[in-house]
């Protein structure tokens, strides 16, 4: 997890906590409703960068499942056309023999 991709998160919460105690201590001017204020505002950033990073990791691991799928996809496909290569190949031989079979 690197701090560059969270960064505008980070920014946008702080902004948001400042804005808070502006907000508040300008109406009020009572210390402990603007601390709690804060630290509610805090909590939903907090909030919201967590849900951002399990967002993230559900994507990365998404993107990871589809790999494995199409990596065993295209496993199961060579395999099928080696089969069918087989089953032809063997079914040429039957017909092959037949017809010799056939014209002694």
């Amino acid at each position: 997890m690197e701090i560059r991709e969270y960064l505008p998160d980070i920014l946008l919460t702080v902004v948001m906590v400042v804005s808070t105690l502006v907000l508040i201590l300008r109406f009020w001017q009572d210390l402990i409703i603007a601390v709690a204020a804060a630290l509610m505002m805090l909590s939903i950033g907090g909030l919201f960068l967590s849900l951002e990073v399990k967002m993230r990791r559900l994507e990365e691991s998404v993107i990871t499942r589809e790999r494995m799928l199409r990596t065993n996809l295209e496993e199961i496909s060579t395999r099928m056309v080696e089969k069918y290569d087989m089953a032809i190949t063997h079914l040429d031989e039957h017909v092959a023999e037949l017809s010799r079979r056939a014209y002694r």
